[in-house]
């Protein structure tokens, strides 16, 4: 990227920070120590941006300049998933290792079995949406049937698995950190 386009992608960066944080050009001003006058043109292109003006902005507008001047290219955003079988469960992981704290999404593929695992417990909160089929949720003692089309979010700390009735089933699913390990890498909770 040319140095104009980084320049012009901090600018709007520095603006969208702002505005989602729901910051007055006055109000980074007081946080900055700078004038609005200045931040409004540096958001506009009517001033140059330099080190020592970029360092205050970032502390305020809780951001780091790493993340302020990354220039990522197209393969840091399209992940092309490769599926991945374990204990009888294929899931195609959707979100890069070790990406946002710890937070996976995966598609998985819930094939019937003969009889049901053992239910897991482990600490966090799991999400799924259903994509096709229906996935029975057991938790505790409760059987819940999730149907294409609905979604689920309960707490990990409750008994719980996934199973299928009628046939395969196929979700999105969001994990904690400790939902991930449970479930994608080796443990039988689910």
């Amino acid at each position: 990227m040319a140095d104009d386009g980084i320049e012009e992608l901090v600018r709007q960066r520095l603006r969208g920070l702002r505005v989602a944080l729901g910051l007055s050009l006055d109000d980074l001003a007081e946080r900055t120590h700078l004038s609005a006058s200045t931040i409004s043109r540096i958001e506009t292109g009517k001033r140059s941006i330099s080190l020592d003006l970029l360092e205050p902005l970032c502390a305020a507008l809780q951001t780091d300049l790493a993340s302020l001047l990354d220039t990522a290219t197209d393969d840091d955003v399209v992940i092309r998933p490769v599926p991945v079988t374990r204990h009888g469960r294929t899931h195609w992981p959707l979100s890069r290792p070790g990406a946002d704290g710890g937070i996976q999404a995966a598609r998985m593929r819930i094939e019937p079995r003969r009889r049901s695992g053992e239910l897991g417990v482990h600490p966090g909160r799991d999400w799924f949406y259903v994509l096709s089929g229906t996935v029975v949720l057991t938790l505790g003692t409760r059987e819940i049937e999730v149907q294409a089309g609905e979604a689920a979010e309960f707490s990990t700390m409750s008994p719980h698995r996934f199973d299928c009735r009628g046939g395969p089933a196929e979700i999105i699913t969001i994990f904690d950190r400790d939902g991930r390990r449970a479930h994608l890498t080796g443990g039988d909770a689910d």
